[in-house]
């Protein structure tokens, strides 16, 4: 079994474990050689997959994921996460302007000029309309729906073998990770590396199973972060998690939540070293 497992964030439904292993597997042996750690053996990490749970079943002349538009951001859960992108994006970008009090309230007006600002804003510019709210879609679907959370989380266990060390995980797949971690005290994982986390945000917190006090386990915990991530909009996880969390922040560019340059950076590849030491 794989010493580090890899778990991914959402909009990976089109690709598959070995798809993403050839960005992952080089990436973090970058990070590990910036860190002065031995090189990884071509079967040492593996990729926990569970994108193609949110994969649309295929039907006669569809092509792709559904042509999402404002009017399908569903009330709630999508909508808050939504208006929360858009205040953190106004705080990290001097070119965005935040919500005022009347696109607060949410209303489809708001959600109509919170994805049109995020259209335009430095971090999503390169984002569809479609991908931003299928990723929506995505993390709301997670946090609600019990059976294709149930299943994802199977994945993430399942890849855990007895030789694990480290898991790393990214985006939506650090809350898929801390609950599986949390699912399994008797792993033998000794780090979890998570990156570009949106285990900061209340609304995420308060649907953690099980819940934050759940942790510290038997692993060490490092969470790495990007002060321009607008998915990770609460930096600093050790005010739910507690101070045994231990923060790092890198320098991403302009893809600030880009998995593979959080990979390539000396302190994630730091905090794996340790992991697998």
């Amino acid at each position: 079994m794989a010493r580090i497992v890899g778990v991914h964030g959402v909009g990976k439904q089109r690709l598959g474990s070995n798809t993403l292993l050839k960005d992952w597997a080089p990436a973090l042996a970058d990070g590990l050689d910036r860190a002065g750690s031995p090189e990884l053996a071509s079967d040492d990490v593996r990729m926990a997959f569970y994108g193609d749970l949110f994969r649309p079943p295929g039907h006669t002349l569809a092509v792709g994921d559904p042509m999402f538009t404002d009017k399908d951001v569903e009330d709630g859960l999508e909508a808050e996460l939504l208006l929360e992108w858009w205040k953190e994006a106004a705080r990290v970008d001097p070119g965005v302007a935040p919500p005022g009090g009347d696109t607060l309230a949410r209303s489809p007006r708001a959600v109509q000029t919170a994805l049109r600002v995020l259209q335009h804003s430095r971090f999503f510019a390169d984002v569809s309309l479609r991908a931003l709210v299928y990723d929506l879609k995505q993390v709301r679907r997670y946090l609600l729906d019990g059976e294709l959370r149930e299943a994802a989380r199977s994945r993430v266990e399942e890849a855990i073998g007895p030789d694990t060390r480290v898991v790393v995980a990214h985006s939506l797949g650090s809350v898929v990770a801390f609950e599986a971690l949390c699912a399994r005290p008797g792993h033998g994982v000794r780090a979890l590396v998570t990156l570009g986390s949106p285990l900061g945000m209340r609304m995420v917190v308060d649907r953690l199973r099980p819940g934050p006090e759940t942790w510290p386990g038997t692993a060490s915990w490092t969470n790495v972060v990007d002060e321009g991530d607008v998915v990770a909009a609460v930096k600093d996880l050790s005010l739910f998690f507690g101070t045994g969390v231990v923060g790092k922040v890198v320098h991403n560019g302009s893809h600030a939540h880009d998995a593979t340059l959080y990979l390539t950076a000396k302190e994630t590849g730091e905090a794996v070293a340790e992991g697998l030491a």
